[in-house]
């Protein structure tokens, strides 16, 4: 039974071997790439607010003397956005179960809106503090929206270069962010305009998905089932619609059976479920504890720390840093779907271990040389090299496709609020330990981390490379129960009815 599904499952490499013409390559149709350029303005929000907060905080410092006196205040205020991306990410993948992954998005929008008008507008540190916290809030539920509403609404042959492309939103964000940091330099109010011009990607995004579709799997697990044909009709052809529909209804009615009786802790008794939620939970953590939001958030204050003073050179050298993190998420979206998942995050953990020790080794020496404080950069410049392709779109991929439909929402909330927990303890502690231990021990720490990601992936991470949602279900199954997963299953159920 398991093989027959596997063969016959549409966007298998079974089912494409058999019907070759019905594949469909990335830019084969214009539908799916412009909604995954619409959802991927949150993955822009996201970004921008991770990369323009470290520019606009040298000008922060400069305005506010209490600011420029404690580091707790600075980190409070880069930090303060992770802490309520926690709350929304916990909350965003309820949203996205009740009411759908586009009303998630709208209000999304409508919160990040309020925050970037209230930062703006700040008169003191407490009210810039509660505008990062909004803004938080609305990136929390649009970085769980995002990358499902994409993966539902994608063929599975490209779904990874799709998903991927909510990343290169990402780092495209980042990248926006440093260059509206440098227009902004020289002009009165310099940071407000920094934080308050995130408002227009926002706004455009609203009113773009007023134009869209829902995800039609989230439809048909609504009885929507009229609605999820018109939407896969804009995505499939003809020949491939109805064995995508009949495929989509009846494995969506078994879904919609197992989801009535759905509870949180249950995430944690299905055995299969629990190893897919502890693989993509444990990417997520480690995308974050290898250092990624330290050199994003910091790295005009790690390039000062080189020994290159001036706060527009800072940002300059950092626009480097976010160009090549653009670049490296586009080597990403190819890749992903070639190279596979597993592969492509070990090569980047390489890469980025090696980088760190770059940067430990001159932060260690920058006393001592001056060609130091370059080595620092070139270390910032090779460790986005690497992460970017690998470790950034890999975690947030393989979280929008290894959790069964009805465990995607809650799953992806859980795995999410572990990403922004994740970002925030290391935001919140880097510049406090980098004066404790210095910044060079600092960077051998992440080092070892890396190792410990390294040997993480190499156990317990699977590849997902052009399978199915079914087909990776079948992973879990069989890590969980052995090759007779069903016989296996059936008579765990039994012992827990008996009990």
């Amino acid at each position: 039974m398991t093989t027959t599904r596997r063969q016959s499952a549409p966007g298998s490499s079974g089912y494409l071997d058999v019907y070759p013409d019905r594949k469909i390559s990335f830019f084969k149709n214009p539908f799916i790439l412009g909604l995954t350029a619409v959802a991927g303005i949150g993955g822009l929000l996201f970004g921008y607010d991770t990369g323009v907060i470290s520019g606009a905080l040298l000008y922060i410092k400069d305005d506010f003397e209490a600011v420029r006196q404690s580091n707790f205040l600075q980190e409070t205020i880069v930090s303060m956005a992770i802490a309520g991306a926690i709350v929304g990410a916990a909350t965003g993948g309820w949203i996205n179960d009740v009411y759908g992954r586009k009303k998630a998005t709208l209000i999304a929008d409508v919160i990040f809106i309020l925050g970037a008008i209230g930062m703006a507008a700040a008169a003191d540190p407490t009210v810039l503090i509660l505008g990062r916290l909004l803004v938080g809030l609305g990136v929390g539920v649009a970085s769980v929206t995002a990358p499902v509403y994409i993966a539902e609404a994608s063929p599975s042959e490209i779904r990874g270069s799709l998903v991927s492309t909510n990343v290169l939103m990402i780092t495209g964000g980042q990248f926006l962010s440093y260059l509206v940091n440098l227009a902004f330099t020289r002009v009165r109010g310099t940071w407000r305009w920094m934080l308050g011009v995130s408002a227009v990607p926002a706004v455009v995004q609203f009113f773009l998905m007023l134009s869209l579709p829902e995800s039609p799997r989230w439809l048909v697990m609504k009885n929507r089932k009229n609605e999820a044909v018109d939407v896969l009709s804009k995505i499939y052809d003809i020949d491939r619609l109805e064995d995508e529909v009949d495929f989509l209804t009846a494995l969506s009615e078994q879904e919609r059976q197992r989801r009535k009786n759905i509870k949180f802790g249950d995430v944690f008794r299905s055995k299969e479920v629990r190893l897919a939620f502890l693989v993509g939970a444990g990417l997520q953590a480690f995308q974050q504890f290898i250092g990624i939001n330290t050199v994003m958030y910091y790295s005009p204050t790690i390039v000062q720390m080189a020994g290159f003073r001036s706060n527009e050179l800072a940002l300059l050298l950092s626009l480097l840093v976010a160009a090549m993190n653009a670049a490296g998420t586009i080597l990403g979206i190819y890749l992903i779907d070639h190279a596979g998942r597993k592969k492509l995050a070990l090569c980047s953990l390489g890469g980025v271990f090696g980088s760190l020790i770059i940067l430990s080794v001159s932060f260690l020496n920058q006393s001592s040389k001056e060609h130091y404080g370059w080595l620092a950069v070139l270390g910032l410049v090779l460790y986005i090299g690497f992460f970017a392709p690998g470790m950034g779109p890999v975690p947030w991929t393989m979280n929008s496709e290894i959790y069964p439909e009805e465990y995607r929402g809650i799953c992806g909330g859980m795995s999410a609020t572990v990403c922004w927990v994740s970002n925030l303890i290391v935001s919140q502690s880097f510049l406090s330990v980098a004066d404790g231990i210095g910044t060079g021990s600092t960077f051998l720490v992440l080092a070892a981390i890396t190792v410990l990601a390294f040997v993480f992936v190499v156990l317990h991470v699977p590849e997902t490379k052009g399978l199915t949602f079914d087909e990776v279900g079948l992973i879990w199954k069989e890590r969980a129960w052995g090759k007779n997963a069903d016989s296996q299953m059936l008579l765990a159920q039994g012992t827990q009815n008996q009990s």
